[in-house]
């Protein structure tokens, strides 16, 4: 309901010497002092908007956490992580201060009466802006709590609303009613008692089926998953809440039995909760995200008044990336009716194989309350919903999507007027980001429902990263519903890349935007078109360049084009103070990920913009600027399917030809030579480093963060491929680097988070791609980060990655001779 602003990028002191560094016997590892001035600098805080537009909520970012925060204990149940001490997700992150920012004035406002060593979790806007509803996880000792806290904006002080904890394993836990009186408020049930606790004595095997009747369905690889009776009623325990109405003053209306809630949402009269409960049979073989679902309309008593749904166990979906479930899906409320149910179905049983006579594959309904009627079909679509912005009852917007074609559609619908018919209003590849239309700008009614903002002349603006043939020029267009005639109020223009944050007005003329250049870090202004040039922008924000030492490093988007014409786009990157001509080709680490396309001109579009700031992240390849190394970040390595052929069809050349391309170019340049190139990735860019190790002689070393070497070990899909191993094993074998691992004659540094719950990702992956290297004599060293998942969190973590990444930098590729 609340618009947020995006978190300004992160950037740090970098420069120092770059020594050879022994390995750690054991042990975190410390990498120099330039990287490790990377990890530890202050980060941009993040900001929410207030629902008038005249307040910014400030939160500000921490430092990362401590390998013990981390480490905290954790249950994985169904997909989920939980922390049992607070009854919450385990991996999420924390604001540490909470201030206001007015628009106007650019005063700050401090608050008091925050609760100390504040952890802030999340935290919305009342619909009316008298309030600021947040949560904060206490501990005291081994226990822990979310607490819901309110802040009175007019007095600028906060307190804690109620002194029983939230439950905030699937949701947040609280959500505003419509007229600002309260909040609907996920509690953890009173007199639950204490978790389940198992004796350790199997009751009997753990079984299970698979009916032929149920057709061919994809069930990809998932961890966490529940296996046994007993981490079911784990499960329930951690996810069953007690529903309450909480007023202002903390007085609680309890709404119904506990239940294990999903989801409620409150609807826009707010006399209607839509509610969706957990429901058994459980499975060992899906997450929750996949069980079955009741789905009810409740009054604010508790009392049921429609069931919508009573949705069964899911375990997989037909083969395709289109493939959706065959009942009811998407339910939501229309943002602009009193209380108005919509949602999806497939018409095709979900099976984008299976023909439809009428050409309908979904169709949209929508239902009034009292829900004694029948419901409306509001759509009927051709391709696969994709989603909906709602105006009035004239005017909302529905998007539909094919991935098999890349087709996107968007229509003009009239949802109190459901006959008429409906108005095309942009149709073409959503693959295609230069004519990209952007998406419409939404904002926040009296009642807290996002909603188009709709000028008096039927008028709707679309904000759009507006990429160009020279890169990213964000903008904003006035797009007049009846003519389909476009506007153009503002676009980003040279040198400086300036993006779209808010619309502060009706007519779009007053925008919040972020501002940065190569040089100058983000910083948010106030732009006013109805004024002259020159005379349009505010500062808003002063955040001074973090590494004023940096302030020369290089950046230039570079186009080169791959030896069958395809043009292909990179961010290279050089050190201070650098000279080719002077200083001869330097050691570059190129750090990349592979993406699919169904065209040639799609994939030949340029990606990024030149003039974005030169942000340094320990998360990237740029952090090794500071050890004088050259980087090649996002080099395009696009993988081409036309027509009826499928992308991977052609995958290793392509890849290889993508590789070669950018060698070519960063040695044509005098910038790198060819000994001396180190390629990197995370995860899908991991999967991409063995390959061309397997594959090429390339490069001299490689680093694979969090990778999947085999596809047997996915065999119901991977990435975009949405073929079955057993449909296309040809594919998935030569893929495989697993396969080729006695090819491999570079070192290869595998790096993998020891509890990585990603679908497909399992840590053996990078266990056994490192056990053949090592067994068929071949260089490559192992490193699995405790306590740490897809992405990395903890400090330490973060150190050893960079301490590791070095070391096998210097040893293989600093100083490697032709």
């Amino acid at each position: 309901m609340n618009q947020a602003l995006p978190k300004l990028p992160l950037t740090a002191d970098l420069l120092a010497p770059a020594p050879h560094m022994a390995a750690a016997a054991d042990g975190y590892g410390l990498p120099p002092l330039a990287l490790q001035q990377i990890v530890d600098a202050p980060r941009a805080p993040s900001m929410s908007l207030s629902p008038q537009r005249d307040l910014l909520a400030v939160v500000q970012t921490p430092a990362l956490p401590g390998i013990a925060e981390v480490a905290q204990p954790e249950l994985k149940l169904a997909g989920l992580r939980i922390n049992p001490r607070i009854y919450a997700q385990s991996r999420f992150s924390f604001g540490t201060d909470l201030s206001l920012l007015e628009v106007a004035t650019q005063k700050p406002r401090r608050i008091r009466g925050l609760p100390r060593n504040l952890r802030l979790a999340d935290m919305s806007w009342s619909p009316d802006q008298r309030y600021l509803a947040f949560s904060h996880v206490a501990f005291k000792g081994d226990k822990g709590a979310v607490e819901l806290w309110l802040l009175d904006i007019a007095a600028n002080k906060a307190a804690r609303l109620s002194a029983q904890p939230l439950s905030a394993v699937l949701t947040r836990g609280f959500s505003w009613l419509p007229d600002s009186s309260g909040l609907l408020v996920h509690w953890r049930p009173a007199g639950s008692g204490k978790a389940p606790v198992s004796d350790g004595i199997p009751r009997g095997p753990v079984m299970q089926d698979s009916d032929a009747a149920a057709g061919v369905r994809q069930l990809r690889t998932y961890q966490d998953l529940l296996k046994n009776e007993h981490d079911a009623q784990l499960f329930e325990h951690y996810i069953t809440v007690q529903l309450v109405r909480l007023d202002l003053h903390g007085k609680a209306q309890p709404i119904a039995a506990p239940a294990a809630y999903a989801r409620t949402a409150i609807s826009p009269d707010g006399q209607h909760i839509l509610s969706q409960c957990v429901t058994r049979p459980y499975s060992y073989l899906v997450p929750a995200s996949n069980f079955g679902e009741r789905i009810e309309v409740l009054n604010l008593a508790g009392a049921v008044l429609h069931t919508v749904a009573d949705l069964p166990l899911e375990e997989g979906l037909p083969p395709g990336n289109d493939a959706v479930s065959a009942g009811v899906r998407n339910v939501g409320w229309r943002a602009d009716a009193a209380a108005t149910l919509v949602w999806v179905e497939a018409q095709d049983g979900g099976d984008p194989a299976r023909a439809v006579a009428d050409g309908v594959r979904d169709l949209v309904y929508q239902h009034a309350a009292p829900f004694t009627a029948a419901p409306q079909v509001l759509a009927r679509l051709q391709m696969r919903y994709a989603g909906v912005a709602w105006g009035r009852g004239d005017v909302a917007l529905v998007n539909e999507r094919w991935h098999k074609t890349r087709d996107f559609r968007q229509w003009r619908l009239q949802p109190d007027h459901p006959a008429v018919a409906a108005q095309l209003v942009y149709a073409g590849s959503y693959e295609d980001r230069y004519n990209s239309p952007g998406a419409p700008v939404l904002r926040a009614d009296a009642q807290g429902f996002a909603r188009l903002l709709i000028g008096e002349d039927n008028s709707i603006l679309l904000d759009g990263a507006g990429a160009t043939p020279e890169g990213d020029r964000p903008f904003l267009d006035r797009l007049y519903l009846d003519t389909l005639h476009k506007e153009r109020l503002f676009q980003s223009a040279a040198p400086y890349f300036e993006n779209v944050a808010a619309v502060l007005n009706q007519d779009g003329t007053l925008i919040l935007t972020s501002r940065e250049t190569p040089t100058e870090r983000p910083n948010y202004y106030l732009r006013d078109l109805r004024k002259p040039d020159g005379q349009q922008l505010l500062a808003l924000t002063h955040y001074p360049h973090p590494t004023p030492q940096l302030r020369a490093v290089q950046k230039e988007q570079i186009r080169y084009q791959r030896a069958d014409g395809v043009e292909l786009t990179a961010t290279l990157m050089l050190p201070p103070d650098y000279d080719a001509q002077r200083d001869g080709p330097l050691p570059l680490l190129m750090w990349a990920y592979p993406q699919e396309f169904k065209s040639t001109g799609a994939a030949s579009q340029t990606t990024g913009s030149p003039y974005r700031f030169n942000a340094v992240s320990y998360w990237g390849p740029a952090a090794f600027l500071a050890m004088g190394y050259a980087v090649l970040d996002n080099p395009s390595f696009p993988i081409v399917g036309s027509g009826e052929e499928e992308p991977n069809d052609s995958y290793l050349p392509q890849l290889v030809a993508d590789a070669e391309a950018a060698v070519e170019e960063v040695v044509r340049r005098g910038v790198a030579e060819r000994h001396r190139i180190a390629i990197g990735g995370h995860s899908y860019g991991a999967f991409m480093t063995a390959n061309l190790l397997a594959h090429t002689r390339l490069f001299r070393a490689g680093i694979a963060r969090s990778g999947a070497y085999n596809r047997t070990l996915t065999p119901f899909g991977f990435q975009s491929e949405e073929r079955p191993y057993w449909k296309a094993p040809e594919v998935y074998q030569a893929m495989s680097p697993f396969n080729y691992a006695d090819r491999i004659k570079d070192a290869l540094l595998l790096i993998h988070g020891a509890e990585d719950a990603n679908s497909g990702t399992f840590p053996v992956q990078s266990e056994r791609m490192f056990q053949a290297i090592k067994g068929l004599g071949g260089t490559a060293r192992l490193v699995m980060l405790p306590n740490e998942a897809h992405a990395y969190r903890a400090r330490e973590s973060i150190l050893h990655m960079l301490y590791e990444t070095n070391l096998w930098l210097e040893k293989y590729v600093r100083h490697a001779q032709p």
